[in-house]
């Protein structure tokens, strides 16, 4: 389930960190873009020498809400104080589910919370979610650990956080939200829960900025190639659809030895499964979400497609080449190319397989594996299961591939919790936090017109979520959390007026701020 440098490089580190995943779902996982950190030494507005961005604090949080007795754990996180003069915003993210070591990058204003700091005179700090990187109630990832991983554990977390924490910064212990605004910013998984704090923890935050904010769990969630299928290229469509179209029938048609055929065109004959063979095949797909706007044609996606539409020189028409050559091309990646990406020196059904429950992908409970804490989340309470598309909708992933795969693999990975596969509690999620229907005040949407995840964000086809002073919502072009980086916003003037937007909001919120103790 987890980049983008000012090129190819962080690519090709996201491509490889991908590469180590062989698991569909945790391939298209909603993770935060990471960037570079900055070469420079960091001083306060009066000059002061800041430490190093790469200095870690730890906060005691609790380990369970519901039951202070239990104690607390060591919670890490990072700060920047570069921009801070007293009465200014403490500007609050988490990362996600990710490991937060290396997410630096965001305390700077190479991104929006570093320009928000810097244009309000702020300090910035980046907290790590319970359960990932090394901020863990207990030290194994066991279903009875996990336990306590829920969204409104995570939620409470930044709540106990803002009003005990005292800041390593001169002045840091009388900054709580009474005597100073704090904004929550956060994008994908952590943009849905800073929109969700908003609703749960009214009053709590000034203001909040949520980028490609994931807010409403879904099970079925094949619109996440919606975005994916109308913005790549439509010779490549067109002939992905052709080979999906050819498996899906011949997986109707019951014909074993023309599937068989099929998965040894891409050098696949070795998986057992025919739902593993289609899973991986949207791994292409999913490198679509690695794309950002300053990322150029050596992107593994357009590497992929190019592989399929350019013959002898000549690139194909709208149509593509049709299905034989498709089959033949695409086949042809795998075996020269993807496979060795994905798979490396595993055999296809060690790496593609998900039959094995015994592998030590499933079994495996030390810490930061942010892997599994992430499926515990998928599987309880968020779904959004990366699917084939119904019936009589264009279909660049195969129908084979349906909600149950995915809850099957629950299973194995977590078979103390679960029995069968079970159904996440997405209608829950959605009524407790408000999912598409939240309206909160102070409350700063931004989302991308290629972003894949942009169907479960309040920027969906066909929700036409009203854009209020109250509760505004930008859309630009860009792809996931493209905003956040203040390099898009030079490369793409579109992802530039969602920035201006949303620091001209958080200005006039802020000058509204007045503190209550």
């Amino acid at each position: 389930m987890f980049n983008i440098m000012w090129a190819l490089v962080s690519l090709l580190l996201t491509g490889l960190a991908r590469a180590a995943i062989p698991n569909a779902m945790l391939r298209g996982m909603p993770s935060l873009p990471k960037l570079p950190m900055p070469d420079r030494s960091i001083t306060s507005p009066n000059g002061t020498a800041l430490p190093p961005l790469t200095t870690v604090y730890y906060f005691d949080q609790l380990i369970d809400h519901n039951n202070p007795d239990l104690g607390t754990f060591q919670q890490r996180y990072w700060m920047s104080w570069e921009y801070y003069e007293p009465g200014g915003p403490i500007i609050l993210m988490t990362p996600g589910e990710t490991d937060a070591d290396g997410y630096e990058g965001y305390l700077t204003n190479e991104t929006i919370n570093g320009l928000i700091a810097q244009q309000q005179n702020g300090a910035t700090v980046l907290v790590e979610h319970r359960f990932f990187g090394y901020s863990n109630p207990y030290d194994n990832l066991t279903s009875q650990s996990l336990a306590l991983l829920t969204i409104q554990q995570a939620i409470d977390d930044l709540e106990y956080f803002v009003n005990t924490v005292d800041l390593p910064m001169p002045g840091g212990d009388a900054v709580k939200p009474g005597q100073a605004p704090w904004i929550l910013i956060g994008g994908s998984y952590s943009g849905a829960l800073t929109a969700w704090t908003m609703v749960n923890k009214p009053g709590l935050f000034w203001a909040a900025y949520a980028s490609s904010a994931v807010v409403e769990a879904i099970t079925d969630y094949y619109g996440y190639f919606t975005p994916v299928r109308e913005y790549m290229p439509q010779n490549c469509s067109s002939d992905v659809e052709a080979v999906i179209a050819y498996l899906d029938g011949l997986y109707a048609a019951n014909d074993t030895a023309g599937i068989q055929t099929l998965k040894e065109a891409f050098g696949l004959g070795d998986v057992v499964h025919v739902d593993d063979f289609a899973s991986a095949l949207q791994y292409n797909l999913f490198d679509w979400q690695s794309l950002q706007p300053d990322v150029g044609p050596g992107a593994m996606f357009f590497v992929f497609c190019d592989a399929l539409e350019v013959k002898n020189g000549v690139n194909a028409g709208p149509e593509g080449w049709g299905l034989e050559n498709a089959i033949y091309s695409w086949g042809n990646f795998w075996n020269t190319t993807y496979y060795n990406y994905v798979c490396g020196s595993e055999d296809a059904e060690t790496c593609l397989g998900t039959y094995n429950a015994s592998q030590s992908y499933w079994t495996n409970v030390t810490i930061n594996e942010a892997n599994r804490s992430w499926f515990w989340m998928v599987c309880n309470q968020v779904g959004w299961y990366q699917v084939g598309p119904p019936e009589g909708q264009p279909a660049i992933v195969s129908r084979i591939l349906q909600p149950i795969y995915e809850e099957r693999q629950c299973v194995n990975m977590f078979p103390q919790a679960f029995a069968y596969p079970p159904q996440p509690s997405t209608a829950q999620t959605d009524m407790m936090y408000g999912g598409w229907n939240l309206d909160v005040p102070h409350l700063f949407f931004a989302n991308g017109l290629r972003d894949p995840w942009r169907e479960v964000t309040v920027s969906a086809d066909g929700l036409d979520k009203a854009n209020t002073t109250s509760m505004p919502i930008y859309e630009g072009d860009g792809f996931h959390c493209s905003d956040l980086i203040t390099e898009n916003g030079v490369v793409d003037q579109t992802i530039a007026v969602v920035q201006e937007a949303g620091l001209m909001y958080m200005k006039e919120w802020l000058a509204e701020w007045t503190p209550s103790m």
